[in-house]
């Protein structure tokens, strides 16, 4: 009996040691002769490079066997929105999603679900007063969540009045942060400023906007801008961007005339089929693993590591690109 306690000793502690913290892994390895210490050290080092690659797996299709359930709260703290919203190739996409959530899914959200929205927001406002910049999108954000907070059901919002009332507490910091705002000035004597470029530098960023608005307000800021918005060259190129050469042709055989007027055609598809939406980067969905990540950041994929022949053989269309709307079907909102 006790040589097979002397036997087995080993694999009880090697199992011990996958079971505990990482520091009393380490400390279990070092000491024992013929133990998987650099085994256990290279899983732990995985494990911390995990945790620097946030993901989310999710079910994308549910069977009699298997009977999924994706949590949306959870997904936002796996994927780390927080840190999202500070990332400027990020952050349209984050609120994004947000305006989809304040539009059409808030009656549907858990109590859960909108203390993450609430404090997601409370973070988009934090990081537009540092910033100074997007002040657009996040009055935007907050009109639709004032005209959302109207709605009542019976009288009263939906759901618990205890929780509603911290909603509303953080709706009201939400809105201190954003009337607290203040835009800094350059200094004058900075150079060069924006009225000393020439006007071909000024044509060239101006046909990199792809928002009519913007260009719109840039027009009303100065009348150089102004001059060249009214180049039929900055409409067509937007027209370009956002639709395709078919539509744009149907239309131009409409208006025969004999100047084209490229900015009433852009209004035209635009109220007809809305603009394209514009990220700087979105959610991706590794079709091998089922995980939800940040493409810049990538993601420990399980089937990469341990079946690479089946990740050869399946390697066309791996990633797949997920726009904000997509991303809220996979939740039962």
């Amino acid at each position: 009996a006790e040589a097979e306690k002397e036997n087995c000793r080993p694999e009880v502690v090697g199992c011990k040691a996958h079971l505990c913290s990482p520091k009393h892994s380490v400390a279990h390895s070092s000491g024992l002769q013929n133990s998987p210490g650099p085994s256990l050290s290279l899983t732990l080092q995985q494990d911390n490079d995990n945790s620097l690659q946030p993901h989310f797996q999710i079910t994308i299709k549910c069977t009699k066997e298997i009977a999924g359930f994706n949590g949306l709260s959870d997904s936002i703290q796996r994927l780390d929105f927080v840190s999202a919203v500070h990332d400027t190739r990020r952050f349209h996409y984050v609120c994004k999603v947000l305006e989809e959530l304040l539009n059409h899914r808030l009656a549907s959200l858990s109590g859960c679900a909108r203390r993450v929205l609430f404090a997601m927001l409370e973070e988009v406002a934090r990081q537009v007063a540092a910033s100074q910049t997007n002040m657009h999108v996040l009055k935007a954000l907050l009109a639709q969540l004032q005209e959302v907070t109207r709605l009542a059901c019976w009288g009263h919002p939906l759901g618990s009045t205890s929780l509603w009332d911290n909603h509303l507490s953080s709706i009201q910091r939400i809105l201190n942060i954003a009337n607290n705002i203040e835009i800094t000035k350059p200094d004058e004597d900075q150079e060069p400023q924006l009225d000393q470029m020439p006007e071909e530098c000024v044509r060239e960023i101006m046909l990199r906007l792809s928002d009519h608005k913007d260009l719109s307000s840039a027009g009303e800021a100065w009348h150089l801008m102004q001059r060249v918005l009214d180049e039929q060259r900055i409409w067509k190129q937007l027209c370009h961007y956002h639709f395709k050469p078919h539509l744009i042709n149907k239309l131009v055989e409409e208006f025969d005339q004999a100047e084209t007027d490229y900015q009433a055609i852009y209004h035209k598809l635009r109220k007809s089929y809305g603009l394209k939406e514009e990220f700087t980067e979105t959610l991706t969905l590794c079709r091998n693993c089922r995980c939800l990540f940040w493409q810049s950041l990538g993601h420990p994929c399980i089937v990469e590591r341990d079946l690479p022949e089946v990740v050869q053989r399946c390697s066309d269309n791996v990633l797949v690109p997920i726009p904000p709307k997509v991303f809220l079907t996979f939740f039962s909102l």
